[in-house]
């Protein structure tokens, strides 16, 4: 058939899929999205294949972004048409079984809703589904401002959005975690007993802790210190590391609460949040790919957030 008797040398195909996702969407948290996978993972599997090819690497990495090299963009040319010859024959393969191709369905979510609360459930819905491929991105962005379509955009709400129509999935509050190692070494056995402790703030949401205080009662409690971070997965990950006591918005913790990594100290105390919904392009909410997506958000949004009884 003309193939080479020449022995290929192949990466390994998960570490070219990591580094073509990487590359593709210049951020490896955007490609863990993606693959379903963790931050680490993509991470690991760019760093195999770079050390399978040698230098040049194949990235420039800062904080937020990763940058491809030369080298990077050269592979990129080679690898990215060489993935979708092989999605390709996959597909044609399966048509020749019969076999329907997934229903490919385009999700955008908030970045903190995603990797705490989307992605750790989302292999449930795959499990269910598997004939619908769920392609997920994540932008904290107004859902009018974003650049690309999407089949289902989940935002917080309620809002109106014109050509726009919209599903309730989950409900939340906010109130105090930390980790149990925190309240090993300083206890928090009243709401007083925040004075000795660090407290975490998030940057779009600065007077959450002053309101919490009011609600509770205790507007003159002053903090030994305060950490402040530019996302809540930063805040909700500092407070899981034991830097200090965080307000964690229900749904987001819940799976870190029930494995034991975050203590709810005050649950009788929280204050309302936004609710998430779907926002869904008008006429397309009985699409059955969208219908089949946004009845499971709602079945996993009706299981209990967290436990939240006292630590």
């Amino acid at each position: 058939m003309g193939f080479s008797a020449q022995r290929r040398i192949l990466p390994p195909l998960n570490a070219v899929r990591a580094f073509e996702a990487a590359a593709r969407l210049g951020s490896f948290k955007e490609a863990s999205l993606e693959l379903g996978v963790t931050h680490g993972a993509i991470s690991q599997q760019v760093r195999l294949l770079e050390d399978r090819l040698g230098a040049p690497a194949l990235f420039w990495r800062s904080t937020r972004r990763v940058t491809l090299t030369p080298a990077g963009t050269a592979l990129l040319e080679e690898i990215g048409p060489a993935l979708e010859r092989i999605s390709s024959a996959v597909l044609r393969h399966r048509a020749t079984r019969g076999e329907v191709p997934a229903a490919v369905l385009r999700v955008n979510a908030l970045a903190t809703f995603s990797m705490r609360w989307l992605l750790p459930r989302l292999r449930r819905f795959r499990d269910e589904r598997p004939d619908i491929e769920v392609r997920l991105t994540t932008s904290n962005a107004p859902l009018d401002a974003l650049a690309d379509t999407f089949d289902v955009v989940i935002r917080g709400g309620p809002d109106s959005y014109h050509g726009f129509t919209s599903r309730l999935f989950l409900s939340e509050r906010r109130l105090p975690v930390c980790s149990p190692l925190l309240v090993a070494k300083l206890p928090l056995e009243a709401i007083s007993d925040l004075a000795q402790h660090t407290l975490l703030n998030v940057t779009s949401m600065p007077r959450l802790w002053n309101d919490w205080l009011v609600q509770a009662g205790q507007p003159r409690v002053t903090p030994t210190a305060t950490l402040t971070f530019d996302h809540f997965f930063l805040t909700i990950q500092a407070a899981i590391d034991g830097l200090g006591v965080a307000m964690g918005p229900t749904a987001l913790i819940a799976e870190d609460v029930a494995a034991g990594r975050l203590i709810v100290p005050f649950p009788d105390v929280s204050l309302p949040a936004r609710s998430y919904f779907a926002y869904l392009p008008a006429g397309t909410e009985h699409g059955s790919p969208t219908k089949a997506f946004c009845d499971w958000l709602e079945q996993e949004g009706e299981r209990p957030a967290c436990n939240t009884t006292p630590a």
